[in-house]
């Protein structure tokens, strides 16, 4: 085998990686928020998991994607590890679906498939047309690379290749296949890549089947290792997942090395077909059925056995993300979600503070101070942590939906943090009230205790909007209204302190700090009305309410 047959080799292997690549990520563009919806909703029982998964998976062609996702959604929260294992089961049969069309050798219209998806994404101005323009190209490049690599300028020339006829004549140690095979899909980082050289060499007669039964069982074992790879330093449920999906493979391993050992199983998978790259195929889907359908009744004790081999950590300090992923950034449907529940966190975080810092002043009594700086120093960092986490993740392709409700969410955090900042400057107006030991009238306090339910209420009712996604015209006009009372009774508070100020029932002193603190809750107000329309879209309404 000369250097231009390894070019041709690699060349076309090239192709196919990048085909694959390209076509996944342009359907996670086209499909993507259709399939994370669907995810979230129909994972309830194992079963509907398992269906789910093998469909996601035939539609997006990547089983390895769908777990990616699937570690954003345990992750936010979303999934159990149980719901998600029922899916991974599933994602591990959609994934044969390459290996169907290649048997079925649609590598005839590639050059079409090319010609059509290149014209299609780089002159269409709608951009899911765009999208599906890039998933037809990514096809074509697919089989266009299979039919380099299969061609007599590549792997074609091992037929007249001693050394590799002889090994192939001799090659019957299982475990050699096995280590080959884990080897090969370790690599290529791509099960369905690694099975898709094995049929082209099985199609060109090169791969006799006995051997080639190895070979599959090792690729599969080995299509855990990318997830290993993108679960280092990860959270423990995205770790625990990958331990999952390496579980499926390797009982897939206990139970067919020794089926093919002892029993003709070999002479029954010759049997169904003429056509090596059908009997690859057919083998893999063997494979991967049977082991489902052994594993699914037992989805409990893999979560036991993955929560023992990966227990989890301790962690020391608060300054770290809860679900963001880091290290997974392949699937913006999956982080958006991460990103949302990071988001909550962080307004759980500042709706703590809200309450100790009024309740402090209420009581004067800041006995919470640490509590209370504790907290805003967690929320800057999240304030800041998220802030950096978007950028990277923008600089990635983004749909429309996607990039629309990250901008949204850096609004939200924004005001979430300015909140923070409010509600520490009611802390610190509460000390210098200790301090000076300075008195408020009973009046005034219940004016505050009144402004300070309302801004509570608008908070909630507006972070609830923001969790959702969802803010009707009915609502809307509701938290307008509550921010609008709560302005009022700020002003109205104002003004009556400058009438208690006439009757001297209050120092000026103690007079400014209850002004300002005021202020600080009309403020809150102000931001969490803010925070309720980054539910919206339309702007335009937004003004017109307001």
């Amino acid at each position: 085998m000369g250097i231009k047959n390894i070019i041709y080799l690699f060349g076309g292997l090239g192709l196919f990686l990048f085909g694959m690549k390209y076509m996944s990520e342009a359907i996670n563009q086209v499909a993507g928020n259709k399939m994370k919806k669907l995810l979230e909703k129909l994972t309830s029982n194992r079963f509907k998991g398992f269906f789910l998964g093998v469909i996601v998976t035939v539609i997006i062609q990547s089983s390895s994607a769908t777990t990616v996702m699937l570690m954003g959604f345990l992750n936010a929260g979303i999934m159990t590890l149980a719901q998600a294992t029922g899916v991974i089961i599933g994602a591990n049969i959609g994934t044969t679906i390459t290996a169907v069309l290649i048997a079925l050798d649609v590598s005839a219209i590639a050059p079409i498939c090319i010609f059509v998806g290149a014209v299609m994404s780089l002159f269409s101005k709608k951009l899911n047309r765009k999208y599906f323009g890039q998933v037809i190209l990514g096809f074509g490049i697919l089989f266009f690379g299979l039919k380099t690599m299969s061609g007599d300028d590549a792997m074609g020339v091992l037929k007249t290749s001693a050394s590799f006829q002889s090994f192939i004549t001799h090659a019957n140690n299982p475990f050699l296949g096995l280590l080959i095979g884990l080897i090969m899909c370790s690599v290529l980082q791509s099960s369905s890549a690694a099975i898709g050289v094995l049929q082209m060499l099985a199609l060109k007669g090169l791969m006799p089947i006995d051997f080639a039964i190895y070979l599959i069982i090792g690729i599969n074992v080995g299509s855990a290792t990318p997830l290993f790879l993108s679960a280092i330093g990860a959270k423990t449920n995205a770790k625990r997942a990958a331990m999952v999906y390496f579980i499926f493979d390797f009982v897939g391993m206990l139970i067919f090395t020794p089926l093919a050992l002892f029993t003709p199983f070999d002479t029954w998978v010759a049997s169904i077909s003429n056509d090596g790259s059908v009997q690859v195929a057919a083998a893999h889907i063997i494979f991967k059925v049977v082991t489902a359908i052994v594993l699914l009744p037992f989805v409990s004790v893999i979560v036991q056995i993955s929560e023992k081999l990966i227990p989890q950590k301790e962690h020391e300090s608060e300054m770290r993300f809860s679900y963001i992923d880091v290290k997974v950034l392949d699937n913006p449907m999956a982080t958006s979600q991460e990103v949302i529940a990071e988001v909550n966190r962080m307004a759980q975080v500042v709706r703590e503070n809200i309450v100790f810092a009024s309740k402090a002043f209420i009581s004067c009594d800041d006995s919470r101070e640490r509590d209370i700086l504790d907290n805003e120093e967690l929320i800057n960092w999240l304030n800041h942590s998220i802030s950096d986490f978007l950028v990277n993740v923008t600089s990635h392709e983004l749909n429309a939906d996607v990039s629309e409700r990250f901008v949204r969410v850096l609004h939200t955090i924004t005001d979430l943090e300015r909140i923070g900042d409010h509600a520490l400057n009611v802390l610190e107006r509460t000390k210098d009230a200790k301090s000076n030991n300075l008195n408020f009238s009973e009046a005034a306090m219940l004016e505050f205790e009144d402004a300070y339910k309302d801004v509570l209420e608008l908070y909630d009712r507006s972070v609830d909007a923001f969790k959702n996604g969802r803010l009707t015209d009915a609502e809307g006009h509701k938290l307008h209204m509550l921010e609008d009372g709560i302005d009022q009774k700020t002003n109205q508070a104002q003004d009556n302190h400058v009438q208690r100020l006439r009757e001297k029932k209050c120092s000026t002193q103690s007079g400014v700090v209850f002004t300002k603190v005021m202020q600080d809750l009309e403020r809150m107000g102000d931001h969490a009305y803010n925070i309720a329309w980054s539910a919206r879209r339309d702007k335009q309404l937004i003004h017109s309410i307001r």
